[in-house]
């Protein structure tokens, strides 16, 4: 799971499995596969390093 920030200061936790689309328009817009929109302060690469982070983690306990 990764920590996002919506607009507004709310902080979400978010399953990355679930990520579509990440796009800034100017601002970061995160689509999940259930259609849903986030708008969130982190950039897109922001939301890109939270991924690889979470996936390094992941796989680092299965070996």
């Amino acid at each position: 799971m990764i920590n996002i920030t919506k607009l507004n200061g709310v902080q979400l936790t978010i399953n990355p499995d679930f990520i579509e689309i990440v796009e800034e328009t100017p601002d970061t817009v995160i689509t999940m596969s259930t259609g849903r929109k986030i708008i969130i302060k982190e950039s897109r690469q922001e939301v890109i390093n939270l991924v690889k982070s979470y996936r390094k983690e992941i796989f680092a306990v299965r070996q």
